[in-house]
C-alpha cells in the first residue's frame, strides 16, 4: 500500500523546530501544523515568520501534510460569528499555500439531521463561501469526520457549490463519536477524502460513575479501528496521501507517536 506517514506536530508538545527535528528522526514524511494561534495566527503571521518556518522545514526535509485551521467553538453554526470566521479561514488558506500545502483541516460544527433547519442553512452558507475561496485557489477545507454519521456529512457536502470543502478522514472520531464503521464510511465519503488522521480509540457506555466520558482515545492498534481493513479501504479508493498521526493525550505522547510510526509502517508493508 502506498501511503505517506505524517504527524500532528503539536503532539510532541515541543517548540516548532524541536518538533520538526523529532519528526525527521522518526523518518516521517510530513507534519500537520496549527495556524490559528501563536505566530501563524491570521492576525500575527508575517512574510518573515513564514520564511523562518519554511527554512526550518527545508533544513530537515519535512513537508506540510496539512494546516489545521480549526477556529474552535461551534464551527460555523453561529450566523453572527460566521463572517469573521470565514475571513479568518480565508487568511489561513493563504498561509497554507505559502507553506506548500493546499489542505486546511477544520471542524465546521455538527451537521443537523434536518436539512431545513436554520442551523443547516447557516452552516451551508458559510461552507459555500469557504468552498468558493478554496476552489479559486486550488485548495481544500477538509472537514474532520466524527460529529455526525458519514452519510449525513456526504449529503451536506453534496449540497455545496463545489468540492472546495472536502474531508479530513478520522477513523477514531467516527467510532468514538458517531459510532460509524470507518471502513464503510471510507466508501461513502470516497469522493471527498483529501487527508486523513491516524488515530485510535473506543466508544464507552455512559455510566453513573462516568456520566461525561463517552469515549477514550488510545495508542494506534489498541482501540476499535481495524487498521488493516481501514487502510485497504483507503487503498481501494486510490487514496495515497498522508496518514497523519494525531496523538495529543496520554502521559508520553512522543513515545506513542514513535510507536504509531512503527505500527503504520508494519501495516502498509
Amino acid at each position: 500500500m502506498d501511503f505517506k506517514i505524517g504527524v500532528l506536530a503539536d503532539g510532541f508538545q515541543l517548540p516548532f523546530e524541536q518538533a520538526i527535528a523529532e519528526s525527521a528522526k522518526l523518518g516521517i514524511d510530513g507534519v500537520q501544523i496549527y495556524a490559528v494561534s501563536g505566530d501563524l495566527a491570521p492576525d500575527q503571521v508575517t512574510p518573515a515568520i513564514l520564511k523562518e518556518k519554511k527554512n526550518i522545514l527545508n533544513a530537515y526535509g519535512i513537508k506540510i501534510s496539512a494546516i489545521c485551521g480549526d477556529l474552535g467553538g461551534h464551527g460555523f453554526e453561529n450566523k453572527e460569528e460566521n463572517a469573521a470566521r470565514v475571513e479568518k479561514s480565508k487568511k489561513i488558506v493563504d498561509t497554507a499555500l505559502n507553506l506548500g500545502t493546499n489542505i486546511i483541516t477544520t471542524h465546521i460544527g455538527v451537521v443537523p439531521e434536518d436539512i431545513h433547519s436554520e442551523k443547516y442553512k447557516t452552516m451551508q452558507e458559510a461552507c459555500n463561501q469557504l468552498a468558493e475561496y478554496a476552489n479559486q485557489n486550488n485548495a481544500y477545507f477538509a472537514v474532520e469526520t466524527g460529529p455526525e454519521p458519514a452519510d449525513r456529512l456526504k449529503k451536506f457536502l453534496d449540497g455545496l457549490s463545489s468540492k472546495g470543502v472536502a474531508v479530513n478522514f478520522d477513523p477514531a472520531n467516527l467510532i468514538m463519536l458517531s459510532g460509524d464503521d470507518p471502513v464503510a464510511a471510507v466508501d461513502i465519503l470516497k469522493d471527498y477524502i483529501v487527508h486523513t488522521h491516524a488515530k485510535d480509540g473506543v466508544k464507552l457506555e455512559r455510566t453513573k460513575a462516568n456520566p461525561e466520558q463517552t469515549y477514550l482515545e488510545l495508542p494506534l492498534g489498541m482501540g476499535f479501528v481495524d487498521f488493516p481493513r481501514y487502510l485497504k479501504a483507503l487503498s481501494d479508493i486510490d487514496y495515497h496521501g498522508y496518514l497523519t498521526i494525531e496523538r495529543e493525550v496520554g502521559e508520553n505522547p512522543a513515545a506513542d507517536i514513535k510507536m504509531a510510526v512503527t505500527f503504520l509502517e508494519q501495516c502498509i508493508k
